[in-house]
């Protein structure tokens, strides 16, 4: 578990001063709850919420904006259909603008997952642009890192980095995977936390809630991947005080499943397939790149590569198991940079597996605490997994790569074992909840990159068919996570907050992807 803060709070007309005297003019305008109250209230939050003002959290690699940053913690409730239950303590930072008159209005960002730790992604956001005329919001999801409670589970992160020894998917995989998550689920719910309660439609709200308890009037929001995923939910529920929502990579509420995860990869490799057809050089070193894909998927699943490797962080060689489903994760996963995907793939049939085979080593380097698998668990189980069956994923799996083996077919890309692991995580089906398309004429902006094996980009204008003000940016060349990738997406970004209205997406007709890496014959 995090270090616990050893703030108190105080009443809540102390805090209410304190953090307008803290956020200076931007809040300025907010008045203070009647003496008496126990939380602040406003439009969409509830009484029992409240922001006390705190520390920064520390790093363990220092987050130059946070120096400057203001802090502090918004305490909720658990479950709001128990308000007298639990309260959790969230960590937020207001990352100031750099300019000397910033929009009133700042960007709260929604980081990605679920269970991604917000904090570490500070320096792109700042790199991207994102407090450049308004201030940065950045609120670590009920479950996170430097929250209380910290859903983190050791085990898994332990498993993850024994897996590169593993073979994929094989019965001892699944069980070491199936133990680990329920001796994290034993140790959390020990605790009293209720699993059920942390799910993207309390995330909205403690989102809803942050917004009022800052003090301002409105927002805009910027999400990627299960990011955006909650963005549309938070904007179908509360749309109070949001002016514009920015998606990246995204991942829209009323398609998520298992399933869905075979159709991203199926657009993402078509589209890498198709660009290196585009470039005479690529084509002519690689030629039928997607039908070598297969070959080798085939090869390794009947006959998995073992190898001694030494991770690219350095140390000691590791154990390392290539097998087809390893080789789907890694590309998926963006384990190579795309550039060198077609390099990777004609290394590995002309006998020399080293590129991919370090890839997968640099799974071995264990990161304690820096997802919060807990939060992942209860939105996959009772958000994305009821409602398909195995045979729906093997079923999805099949049209998408049918020359491919039915052992690799069989399981989501980077979500293996999910019947078996939400039969452990036991969370109430919450789809009826969340699968639901957002109606809205809030001005909103779809960037998604052409390369994205994760989310594909198609699903944006589908998307967008019930969002009556919406533009849809599609960025060559690049995967998950546009934004930070691409000055002219940064650019996009910048526009469309500048006048939400009338983004300039100019600078995206004339994109290209990288070259692809032309190695010798």
């Amino acid at each position: 578990m995090a270090e616990q803060s050893s703030h108190i709070a105080v009443p809540v007309a102390g805090v209410t001063m304190a953090l307008l005297a803290a956020l200076g003019p931007t809040a300025a305008g907010a008045a203070p709850p009647p003496a008496g109250t126990t939380g602040i209230i406003g439009p969409g939050a509830t009484a029992a919420s409240r922001f006390v003002p705190g520390p920064c959290p520390e790093p363990p690699e220092p987050i130059e904006a946070l120096a400057t940053a203001r802090c502090g913690v918004l305490e909720v409730p658990e479950n709001r259909d128990r308000p007298d239950g639990r309260t959790i303590r969230l960590a937020v930072a207001v990352i100031p603008s750099v300019s000397a008159e910033p929009a009133p209005d700042p960007v709260v960002f929604m980081a990605g997952g679920p269970g991604g730790e917000v904090f570490d992604d500070i320096p792109f956001l700042v790199s991207s642009g994102l407090n450049k005329d308004r201030d940065l919001v950045v609120m670590a999801q009920r479950g996170n890192l430097y929250d209380q409670p910290n859903l983190a589970c050791p085990e898994l992160d332990h498993f993850y980095a024994r897996s590169v020894g593993l073979p994929s998917y094989a019965p001892q995989t699944e069980g070491l995977m199936a133990d680990a998550v329920k001796r994290c689920r034993d140790r959390l719910t020990a605790d009293g936390t209720d699993l059920g309660a942390y799910n993207s439609t309390e995330n909205a709200a403690d989102f809803a809630d942050l917004r009022t308890a800052l003090g301002f009037k409105q927002w805009n929001v910027y999400g990627h991947s299960y990011g955006s995923n909650l963005a549309l939910t938070y904007l179908r529920l509360h749309p109070q005080g949001i002016r514009a929502v920015a998606l990246d990579s995204a991942a829209p509420a009323q398609f998520v499943s298992l399933p869905f995860a075979w159709a991203n990869a199926r657009e993402g490799l078509d589209n890498l397939f198709k660009a290196c057809e585009a470039e005479p050089r690529c084509k002519s070193r690689y030629p039928d790149l997607e039908r070598t894909l297969n070959e080798q998927v085939r090869k390794l699943e009947a006959k998995p590569l073992t190898l001694n490797v030494r991770p690219p962080q350095g140390g000691d060689p590791v154990k390392v198991v290539l097998d087809g489903g390893a080789l789907v994760n890694l590309l998926v996963a963006k384990a190579i940079p795309f550039a060198d995907f077609p390099a990777a793939i004609d290394e590995l049939a002309r006998g020399n597996p080293e590129r991919l085979a370090k890839a997968r080593a640099a799974g071995s380097v264990e990161v304690d605490g820096q997802t919060a698998h807990g939060l992942t668990q209860s939105v996959v189980c009772g958000e994305w997994v009821p409602g398909h069956s195995t045979s729906d994923v093997l079923k999805a799996g099949r049209e998408a790569f049918p020359a491919w083996p039915e052992s690799a077919q069989a399981q989501a890309p980077q979500l293996p074992f999910q019947d078996e692991l939400c039969r452990i995580w036991n969370v109430p089906d919450r789809t009826a909840a969340v699968r639901v398309p957002t109606v809205s004429s809030v001005p909103v902006l779809f960037i998604n990159g052409t390369f994205d094996m994760k989310t594909g980009a198609s699903w944006a204008p589908k998307t967008a068919r019930t969002l009556s003000n919406s533009t849809t940016v599609q960025v060559p060349g690049i995967g998950h996570w546009v934004v930070p990738q691409s000055p002219c997406a940064q650019k996009v970004l910048a526009s469309f907050l500048a006048d939400p209205t009338a983004p300039d997406t100019g600078c995206v007709a004339g994109l290209r992807w990288e070259p692809f890496t032309i190695t010798p014959e």
